[in-house]
């Protein structure tokens, strides 16, 4: 159970009989104990469970977030290009107005 780490399974711990001697342990307090153990293993077992599914979700969540982080990054990277382009097109068209208005200017 659990790759090996963990010996018990609460049905092993429920399965488990103890050989009786004269001197023995008594039944009813073994039972009792071994009984919430039983109930500690399978409350473990939830919680480990519970765990993994919320691990699962936050490693999908962290994956979205990380391809949504890189899409925009992309976007900031193409906006910041294009609006060095529209800058030098924008330079570009109004040193020719301001051409055709100078030259203009000096053939009247």
């Amino acid at each position: 159970m659990f790759n090996g780490r963990i010996a018990l399974t609460p049905q092993d711990i429920f399965d488990k009989d103890f050989k009786i001697d004269t001197r023995g342990y008594r039944l009813q307090e073994v039972d009792k104990y071994l009984d919430q153990i039983i109930k500690d293993y399978t409350e473990f077992i939830n919680i480990i469970r519970e765990l993994k599914n919320e691990n699962k979700e936050l490693s999908q969540e962290n994956l979205e977030l990380k391809h949504e982080l890189r899409n925009l990054k992309a976007n900031i990277d193409i906006v910041k290009k294009s609006e060095k382009e529209i800058t030098n097109v924008d330079i570009l068209r109004r040193l020719s107005q301001l051409e055709k208005y100078i030259y203009d200017k000096e053939d009247q």
